[in-house]
């Protein structure tokens, strides 16, 4: 579709990484495709007129900058993720685009050639995915073998190119550091709010706090009216079959209190680390 519409368009994570040797087979349950920002209109429109319609969303984009929009369809069993932008790279997103289609390729896939990433693209966007949580073990498991996989197959200068094109350079510095111990020492620049605002909050309500505090004081009131009282959006994004009646609303207020009461341990663990 994306190709009849005249629409650069390629898909990353997914089938193709397992294909190009950059994850373990695994299970998709979307289609993750990345295309220009001036382009995601363009797109959109052009599956709303297939039958796909966006998923809600939480409006809260202070809290949650937007990256992507995910549609759904009624007769399709997976989702798609319309990516515009991606989280760590800092540069302008447009600009972004540029650098990361002049290194994708084409794969032949489920009988059809689609336009991927190249391995070294692949592994710095797998990268910087999985360094958003790296707290976790199984992302903590698969930078693991992204940099085994870089120092085994010298991806290593085309990763430190796009990473700067890209202005990643803050966000992959874990990833990187130790790939270039033994080489000449680079100037790291300082992560952005968004991408110390990510790292930091391990909870959404430890981002939603966050936000409050960061907020100008006129703005706080309201956003923490919307953190008490979410809109019927915040629900259906989890859920898009999320029981919108009185009472389901009711007890899904209850069990989000019941999830944030649980969480506030980690909550005070993510505002200890911002005072650190």
């Amino acid at each position: 579709m994306a190709e009849n519409l005249g629409i650069r368009a390629f898909f990353i994570k997914g089938p193709a990484c397992v294909i190009q040797g950059l994850r373990a087979p695994k299970s998709s349950n979307d289609v993750d495709v990345f295309v220009a920002p001036s382009d995601l209109e363009h797109i959109l429109q052009g599956l709303r007129e297939r039958g796909w319609r966006a998923r809600p969303a939480d409006p809260d984009s202070r809290t949650f900058p937007q990256h992507s929009v995910t549609l759904h369809h009624p007769e399709w069993p997976c989702c798609i993720d319309v990516h515009f932008r991606f989280p760590g790279m800092e540069r302008p997103a447009t600009d972004c685009f540029e650098v990361m289609w002049a290194r994708t390729e084409d794969l032949k896939l489920a009988g059809q050639k689609v336009r991927v990433p190249s391995k070294a693209l692949g592994i710095l966007i797998l990268a910087l995915h999985a360094l958003r949580s790296a707290h976790l073990p199984a992302c903590r498991q698969e930078l693991e073998f992204l940099s085994e996989l870089t120092k085994q197959q010298s991806h290593l200068s085309a990763i430190l190119d796009m990473t700067t094109a890209t202005g990643s350079l803050a966000a992959m510095r874990p990833f990187l550091e130790n790939l270039l111990s033994k080489g000449p020492a680079l100037e790291w620049p300082q992560p952005s709010v968004e991408w110390r605002n990510r790292l930091m909050s391990k909870e959404p309500g430890s981002a939603r706090l966050l936000a409050i505090v960061q907020a100008r004081w006129p703005d706080k009131p309201k956003m923490l009216s919307r953190a008490v009282f979410p809109r019927p959006e915040v629900f259906l994004s989890g859920n898009i079959y999320a029981d919108m009646s009185l009472r389901g609303q009711l007890l899904q207020h209850r069990a989000r209190w019941g999830r944030f009461l649980k969480s506030i341990p980690q909550v005070m663990r993510d505002f200890r680390s911002l005072g650190g």
